[in-house]
């Protein structure tokens, strides 16, 4: 496929995401493609400013409005500056994170309006949307040991407690079960190699969808 793809990977606390999709951008590289690797909240000057503020300090620093509000500030000027101008050239753009992340944090799992996170969606990504989603999935447990035992400063949402992280781990399987032709949900708990595997599975199997 000669036009841009726009991949995103989701999921909840230490599910592996940043470790796959490394893997994942260094086999589209090697197969000759621009690949642009970014993250969110963050992936531009400005928007890492505002992750510094989202994800350190006390659990309950931000309300879930507030902390939304925060996420669509970071997210437009992520696309503006970086993920629009990458798949306008023909690159392939692989994010940690996107808009379903604040659908599941801030919405299902906070408790935010779910009809503001749809007003914010429509008027900030516009036409901006992922052509492929791998939602990582590891019961919460699990996912939380991992987290804590990568302990570093940014640290705010996994210390929100066990009831949130189920809320967030049911958020996603909902995302993907709604949108099946989009989402694909990943089995986290194997090997590094086995979880490869599922993910190469994945994007091109959906991306055959849309071809």
């Amino acid at each position: 496929m000669s036009k841009g793809q726009f991949i995103t990977f989701e999921g909840g606390e230490g599910a592996g995401k940043s470790t796959q999709l490394k893997r994942l951008v260094e086999r589209l590289r090697n197969g000759g493609r621009e690949v642009v690797a970014t993250r969110e909240p963050g992936g531009s000057p400005g928007a890492e400013s505002i992750r510094e503020l989202v994800l350190k300090g006390n659990a309950d620093r931000w309300s879930p409005v507030t902390e939304t509000l925060l996420m669509y500030a970071a997210r437009r000027d992520h696309i503006e500056r970086v993920i629009r101008p990458a798949l306008a050239r023909g690159a392939w753009v692989v994010c940690d994170r996107f808009a379903d992340s604040t659908r599941a944090y801030q919405g299902a799992a906070g408790g935010t309006d779910p009809k503001l996170i749809s007003a914010l969606e429509s008027h900030i990504l516009e036409t901006t949307r992922p052509d492929v989603t791998l939602i990582f999935d590891l019961p919460v447990s699990v996912g939380l040991e991992r987290a804590h035992a990568r302990a570093g400063a940014e640290m705010r949402f996994e210390s929100k407690g066990l009831e949130f992280h189920e809320r967030l781990r049911a958020s996603f399987l909902a995302i993907a079960k709604a949108e099946p032709e989009r989402c694909a949900v990943i089995d986290a708990a194997g090997s590094l190699d086995e979880v490869e595997s599922k993910v190469w599975a994945a994007v091109w199997g959906l991306l055959s969808v849309h071809d």
